[in-house]
């Protein structure tokens, strides 16, 4: 699947999105676009084969580049993971469908908002930590916390950190349970 999500500021400090895929499968070229942490407006064209589709991203990053959008490289981007306390340090079969259910949910949430992706997800040390890169930290934890609200039933159980580009390794809790004050990994 060739993919492209590009972003611009707008003078009023407005950031805003727009990506293009095709989905092999399907045979479907999709342009994708909007303000990001909002949802966005999705064009298909149907019936496009691989070569039309290469065609159809170049114009597209063409199209991008002469409107001001560029590429956020994911060192620029911030990391947040969310983190859910369980009840066992290995994990039961119930935790590995919360984890797959979470990031499934949050894939799709924060795709749809040009917010960013899931990088990975892993259970240990009695915790569930879903790893996501994000071009807007605040609006990323807000989706976050929307988005796991609505689809998981372990939402009292979240805390989510954020580590800013300039220091990817130094998560600062943003959210978290009544009486819990840090994070960790």
């Amino acid at each position: 699947m060739s993919f492209l999500r590009v972003y611009r500021t707008r003078d009023d400090g407005t950031l805003e999105f727009r990506e293009a895929w095709h989905d092999d499968e399907a045979a479907q070229f999709v342009v994708n676009h909007g303000v990001v942490g909002h949802v966005s407006t999705t064009q298909e064209t149907n019936d496009v084969d691989a070569a039309a589709a290469e065609s159809l991203l170049a114009a597209f990053a063409t199209q991008c580049e002469e409107d001001g959008f560029a590429e956020v490289p994911e060192a620029e981007q911030d990391r947040v993971a969310a983190q859910f306390a369980l009840k066992s340090q290995a994990g039961t079969e119930r935790d590995r469908f919360l984890e797959r259910q979470a990031v499934r949910a949050l894939t799709g949430h924060l795709a749809w908002r040009g917010l960013g992706t899931v990088e990975e997800s892993a259970i240990e040390s009695g915790r569930l930590t879903i790893f996501m890169r994000t071009v807007d930290a605040g609006k990323a934890v807000a989706a976050i916390k929307t988005c796991l609200r609505e689809n998981t039933s372990d939402f009292t159980k979240l805390s989510i950190a954020v580590a800013k580009a300039d220091a990817p390794e130094e998560f600062k809790l943003k959210h978290a349970p009544a009486g819990i004050r840090s994070f960790s990994l």
